[in-house]
């Protein structure tokens, strides 16, 4: 079959669904540890570095496991680190101190790096000239809608179990999902991308690029307001207006969860309309969004602020990543590229946890998310100066 016929949809399946579990398990206890980490008598600073770590690291890694992929294939990479995530998982369950939260977090950020920006190639490889933004729209929709019913279940667990618990169903995720690809993704042999003989590209020519790095820039500074969002807003809620955790689960699952529903009409659209255009309104409206978190007062005030959010990312994201797969085939380079997105959005999560830790343990914890406006505007206006002739 020719890749630029259409879309394999054995392979499509079983990369959709592996990742929507895995994330699934991700998003049950990610917006549990910032709260489980303040009432162990972590600071600011330090449920930065419970974030923060794990940004680090996947960042170093992301280039180089994205760049072996495409030499060597895109299973292996995946396969290893699904199981690395279950692996965590158990680890989780026994972490009883701040230092080891960290030190767990640290070790997840490398196991991420195999999976996300591999996956996201994987599906650039059987992607069909022409439908980039649906395919890639269709893709994330398993990205943000595990993220979004993630957080809401870990709530209902906290509540009703125990965090314990949170972590068990995260394992069993992740197992799952390892399960599907081992199984259920051709051999290496038999992938779309070429295996022997590749030379990669160098990475000068992809930083020079004005389109590549307008792309990772926004992607970045989009990352920033996530990295605010997941490790403060949990705090906010608690300490601001004593959110129950379910509460705090409906508030982080609904940006995401708006944000995956509408990947799939914004991908159509993106392959349609003008996707510098939708990527800046996205983002501007994200900007807004952020902003209003700052001036909430209540849990409905923090809904309808996540509520926009969700909408921004919806209409932005979609049209970024097609044409992250656009330029990933212009350059002969699928992996490399997603690798460099992939490594915006851990740069961004990095800074956008260290940002509002250093806030919180300095002024007020609102004020982190008024800068996180202010970096979205302009990174937007940047993104699209710099794409102007591109």
């Amino acid at each position: 079959m020719d890749a630029m016929e259409r879309i394999d949809p054995k392979i499509f399946s079983t990369l959709f669904f592996s990742i929507f579990a895995t994330l699934t398990g991700v998003g049950i206890v990610v917006p549990l540890l910032p709260v489980y980490a303040h009432d162990l008598g972590a600071s600011g600073l330090y449920i930065a570095l419970i974030f923060g770590g794990f940004s680090l690291t996947r960042t170093f890694f992301l280039p180089w496991f994205g760049r072996w992929s495409d030499r060597i294939g895109r299973k292996p990479f995946i396969n290893i680190g699904l199981f690395g995530y279950f692996m965590v998982a158990m680890a989780f369950i026994m972490a009883t101190h701040i230092q080891t939260l960290i030190t767990i977090r640290i070790i997840q950020g490398v196991a991420s790096a195999m999976i996300m920006p591999v996956t996201q190639a994987y599906v650039g490889d059987i992607t069909p000239t022409g439908k980039e933004g649906i395919s890639m729209g269709m893709f994330n929709m398993s990205v943000f809608l595990g993220l979004s019913i993630g957080p809401l279940f870990g709530g209902v667990i906290k509540d009703f179990f125990s965090l314990q618990v949170a972590f068990g169903c995260m394992g069993t995720l992740a197992l799952a999902a390892f399960c599907l690809t081992f199984f259920y993704l051709p051999p290496r042999s038999e992938e779309y991308i070429v295996v022997s003989g590749y030379r990669p590209i160098p990475w000068r020519q992809l930083l020079v690029d004005r389109m590549i790095i307008s792309l990772f820039f926004l992607r970045m500074v989009y990352a920033i307001c996530i990295g605010i969002i997941w490790g403060f807003l949990p705090v906010f809620g608690d300490t601001r207006f004593s959110l129950s955790g379910s509460a705090i689960g409906i508030l982080v699952m609904l940006g995401v969860f708006v944000s995956g529903l509408l990947h799939i009409p914004m991908g159509w659209v993106a392959d349609r309309a003008n996707k510098r255009l939708l990527v800046t309104v996205g983002g501007l409206i994200v900007s807004i969004a952020i902003f209003l978190l700052a001036l909430a007062q209540g849990f409905w005030d923090l809904f309808i602020a996540n509520l926009i959010f969700g909408v921004g990312g919806g209409i932005s994201m979609p049209a970024l990543m097609a044409l992250a797969v656009i330029s990933g085939n212009r350059k002969k380079a699928m992996g490399s590229v997603m690798s460099l997105i992939t490594v915006a959005h851990s740069m961004g999560m990095l800074l956008g946890s260290l940002c509002g830790g250093l806030i919180m343990d300095s002024f007020e914890l609102r004020h982190a998310f008024s800068v996180g406006a202010v970096i979205m505007v302009l990174g937007s206006f940047c993104f699209l100066i710099g794409t102007r002739k591109a």
